[in-house]
């Protein structure tokens, strides 16, 4: 039985008058795929952002890994093994393909030094088999800041996996990619997921991505998991359709 990778306890934070996580309580597994799935505002980045460090929530606790990361900075909560790729990808834009993963290992070993060459300090074979992995080898001398917005989103979730994550989440993994691509780089990314042995969470906001790819589906509404569970289940729920997807009921 998978256990618990991820776990929120009565997790809340407001802007003012605004309740972006109203008492969540949530627990990720391992080998999960979470998809999450709502509205603007609905508070899903919001509690991504608690989870990873950026924001702090008012009440509540967060537990990854079996460590308590409520309060620790990001860098803190990536040394625990979570990863993120996000919605605009973070590239060195300036830098090649293989100089991006070969900053974000020296970054993970804390090598990352001005007084020490990148290519003496990483492992040249790792760094060759993700790109080989997520599809990008043949791109490995173009410049990070020209590649294609596919190829940008695959080269940022490349680079989260340099850092021998047990866990990445995506924001928006298929935005800004062409409708023909979306599977194409939904399939790369899961695969080399699978192949790493890493739980992933995604927001998603593509019905078809979300039942094809996703084990489990959680959907939020006004700061609240309105519905977790099984993909075809959360799909078909009455409120869900109503609010989230702008469906009529089944």
């Amino acid at each position: 039985m998978s256990q618990a990778l991820l776990i929120a306890s009565d997790v809340c934070l407001a802007f003012g008058g605004v309740v972006a996580a109203d008492h969540i309580d949530f627990a990720l597994n391992d080998g999960e795929r979470l998809a999450v799935i709502g509205q603007n505002g609905a508070g899903k980045t919001t509690f991504i952002n608690i989870c990873t460090g950026y924001l702090q929530p008012t009440v509540g606790r967060i537990v990854f890994n079996g460590h308590d990361i409520t309060g620790k900075k990001p860098r803190s909560i990536v040394k625990l093994g979570m990863g993120r790729s996000f919605q605009l990808p973070q590239l060195f834009a300036g830098h090649s393909v293989q100089k991006c993963l070969e900053i974000a290992a020296a970054a993970r070993g804390g090598r990352l030094s001005w007084l020490a060459s990148l290519s003496d300090s990483v492992d040249y074979h790792e760094i060759m088999d993700t790109l080989e992995l997520i599809g990008l080898r043949s791109a490995a001398h173009e410049l990070a800041g020209e590649l294609p917005e596919g190829h940008k989103k695959l080269l940022d979730v490349a680079m989260a996996l340099m850092l021998r994550p047990k866990l990445i989440i995506m924001d928006e993994p298929t935005s800004g990619v062409s409708s023909q691509d979306k599977h194409g780089l939904m399939a790369l990314v899961m695969q080399a997921l699978d192949e790493r042995k890493v739980t992933s969470w995604f927001v998603e906001h593509d019905v078809d991505i979300v039942s094809r790819y996703a084990t489990r589906v959680a959907a939020w509404i006004d700061g609240k998991i309105a519905a977790d569970g099984d993909p075809q289940q959360v799909l078909k729920n009455a409120q869900v359709r109503e609010q989230v997807l702008g469906l009529p009921p089944c």
